[in-house]
């Protein structure tokens, strides 16, 4: 039998296609099968947000998720506190690929687990906040239990994951659905303490507007983003996928963040304009992103999280 052009393509892209799973498992660890045994009970149980969610729709989308949280991850260290409570006790440059996981792991259990995985979840995290507390290079006090410093980083990851289904999806949202999702996650924000958490587009904005004025681009953030912008990892392949989710998760960030890195030209609007590098940066993520589906699949653990609510 002679090989179909299809079937040769295939194998010829098969190390390549190898390559990207186990950069993938690497970064984000890979669900065995006790781990997706604990999205398929107790049956019936619809978790937090359930399987008509936008939650559900938005969150199984890997190239979404990776590039928007790194863009959350760039944006929240625009905050001082923040900042400072992340250097003094995280371990992000010995083990960032640790620190992707752990927070991997949450998004995907509080967004598709049963709910006696939500709170457990939510009460490690609580339970984290509560010993992370010290004094910022500027002489104030920090506590990571803060519900203004929780509602930050809420809010700043979740504006960050719709930017980048909105910009990197088959299937963005319309603007009805973009206040639904907002409001679906702001739940979230609420259950780990965050205050006047938002919960639509324009809450997001009014917030943005509040908070600006707090935000700096201190020699932390500035050393953090240079961190995250660099690859983790020696390997060629992962190099170019690191340059190309982290440039694409940096273009994602509002005009304020970009202005207070000092990078990008500024509009008469105050965002900031898609130059030449920008529109070859979202092309690249463009054809990251249907190659990284191609390559992944279906999400596994929205797959199990909906055996579990299936009549």
């Amino acid at each position: 039998m002679t090989p179909t052009a299809s079937s040769v393509l295939d194998r010829a892209l098969a190390p390549l296609r190898a390559a990207v799973m186990t950069g993938v498992h690497a970064a984000l660890g890979r669900p065995d099968e006790e781990d997706l045994a604990a999205y398929r009970t107790p049956a019936g149980d619809p978790g937090l947000f359930g399987p008509e969610s936008l939650v559900w729709r938005v969150h199984g989308d890997l190239p979404v998720m990776l590039i928007g949280g790194f863009a959350a991850l760039m944006l929240q260290t625009l905050h001082p506190l923040a900042m400072a409570g992340v250097a003094q006790h995280s371990r992000y440059r010995e083990d960032p690929l640790g620190r992707l996981q752990r927070t991997a792991r949450y998004v995907a259990g509080t967004s598709f687990g049963p709910m006696p995985l939500v709170d457990s979840l939510v009460r490690r995290v609580k339970a984290v906040h509560a010993t992370v507390r010290g004094t910022a290079p500027d002489g104030r006090s920090y506590s990571a239990d803060d519900p203004d410093l929780v509602t930050w980083v809420h809010t700043t990851e979740f504006w960050c994951i719709l930017r980048s289904h909105q910009r990197y999806s088959l299937d963005p949202l319309l603007a009805a659905e973009k206040d639904r999702y907002l409001a679906e996650v702001a739940v979230l924000g609420e259950l780990l303490g965050g205050r006047a958490v938002p919960a639509s587009t324009e809450a997001y904005r009014r917030y943005f507007v509040a908070v600006e004025p707090e935000l700096c681009a201190t020699p932390g953030a500035r050393d953090a983003l240079a961190f995250l912008r660099r690859p983790f990892s020696g390997g060629s392949l992962d190099a170019v996928a690191h340059h190309v989710i982290a440039e694409a998760a940096f273009d994602l960030l509002p005009g304020f963040a970009r202005r207070l890195f000092a990078l990008g030209r500024q509009s008469l609007g105050g965002g900031v304009l898609p130059g030449p590098g920008a529109l070859a940066t979202r092309a690249a993520a463009l054809g990251a992103a249907v190659a990284l589906r191609g390559v992944v699949g279906p999400s596994l653990v929205r797959a199990a999280a909906a055996t579990r609510v299936s009549p």
